[in-house]
């Protein structure tokens, strides 16, 4: 039992790290195909936007140039017939878009992170089955 719950606990592991790592490689390509730079004013400027920490930074210059040009409000403060409204829905837009995407690195991180300690647990319940198990059996 001990060795089927070992080997069952390392190939989640693996698939676990595997889905992880091809989930982020997937959002990151993903990101970079869109070709987005991060503006001038950003935390990270000038860099294309292709993991988390870039997404988070363009997503929040966004935020910031749509409440200089709306006055500092938001979609749902406008006024329906203000012209603006529609900048500030495509900025809405754009921003849910980039933090769906660190969401998603960070999913892959904790499926990668989860799947390494599957990996470890499996070992050590292989370690524990081979001190306890009796030599021959």
């Amino acid at each position: 039992m001990r060795r089927a719950a070992s080997i069952a606990s390392v190939l989640l592991g693996v698939l676990l790290v595997i889905g992880g790592v091809t989930t982020w490689f997937v959002v990151s390509t993903t990101l970079s195909d869109q070709q987005i730079i991060t503006a001038d004013d950003a935390c990270l400027p000038g860099r294309t936007v292709a993991d988390p920490f870039t997404a988070y930074c363009q997503a929040d210059v966004i935020e910031k140039h749509t409440l200089e040009s709306t006055g500092g409000l938001y979609y749902a403060e406008l006024e329906s017939d203000d012209p603006l409204r529609e900048t500030a829905l495509t900025s809405s837009f754009l921003q849910a878009s980039l933090f769906t995407s660190i969401l998603a690195f960070g999913v892959a991180a904790m499926a990668a992170g989860m799947g390494v300690l599957f990996i470890l647990i499996g070992m050590g319940i292989r370690d524990v089955q081979a001190r306890t198990d009796p030599v021959g059996e």
